[in-house]
């Protein structure tokens, strides 16, 4: 017989007023209880539009890691069942209406992934490496767990992981200032966690990756067909890794001082 699953979702906000509603607006006719977690650094109104809408949780927190701070909001959720958003991802209408129809279902797997269409200055990047790019983002909590990482963490699943049809928005940049505003974070933690694994950085780490990086996202992947937006997106990925790699050659440096 098939079951009434009632789902939850987390999400995690810092400094997300221009995009908190949109992504709330987007679930709130599929999620029965909707858990917003709001950084304490935060310094604009994200909370008080959270807390407008109904069936929203809504706390402000101390920051304990990206993974650390999604285990913390799973201890929140009401339910078994728990759909993972950021604040700037939205469900497509049709994701909604499969989302509907899982909810009347009896589930054959413990998480599902999705497709992301990931919009880039605002245009979707549907080459470049970037789409589908399926991530597991519907799981039942008894059976999943978040990683460690400091920055692109991602759930361990006990057995297979299902696939939903529908794809889910991401609104990841919309301007070059946001992409800069979180390149220099992200860099430094994802020199950091290869800085904790032992990793050093050699001169083919600093110059040969973000060359190899450009030519398999703009190239290979057909990057180009997504015309200027392409382009940059591929030097600004390369430009990532490159800074990433020169911050892990500092940490290194200062070790051995």
């Amino acid at each position: 017989m098939a079951e009434n699953i009632k789902i939850s979702s987390i999400i995690i906000a810092r400094d997300e007023e221009a995009n908190i509603a949109l992504c709330i607006k987007s679930q709130r006719d599929v999620v029965d209880d909707i858990v917003v977690l709001v950084d304490s650094r935060t310094t604009d109104i994200t909370k008080q539009i959270a807390l407008s809408f109904q069936n929203v949780n809504c706390e402000i927190v101390e920051w304990k890691g990206y993974a650390g701070t999604k285990i913390y909001a799973l201890s929140k959720t009401k339910y078994d069942w728990v759909l993972w958003i950021d604040a700037d991802e939205r469900i497509t209408p049709e994701l909604a209406e499969e989302l509907k129809q899982f909810k009347k279902s009896k589930p054959l797997n413990n998480a599902y992934d999705v497709a992301r269409r990931a919009y880039f200055l605002g245009k979707w990047i549907q080459h470049s490496g970037w789409y589908p790019a399926r991530v597991t983002r519907l799981f039942n909590k008894k059976y999943v767990s978040f990683n460690e990482k400091e920055v692109h963490e991602h759930l361990k699943v006990e057995g297979a992981v299902g696939k939903l049809q529908n794809d889910l928005n991401h609104y990841t940049d919309p301007s070059i200032e946001h992409y800069f505003t979180k390149y220099n974070s992200y860099t430094s933690l994802a020199a950091k966690e290869l800085f904790e694994k032992g990793n050093k950085a050699t001169v083919i780490d600093i110059l040969i990756r973000p060359i190899f990086l450009f030519c398999k996202m703009y190239i290979f992947r057909l990057g180009f067909l997504d015309g200027l937006h392409g382009l940059i997106l591929a030097v600004f990925s390369s430009s990532y890794v490159f800074t990433k790699y020169c911050k892990l050659w500092e940490l290194n440096r200062e070790r051995s001082k």
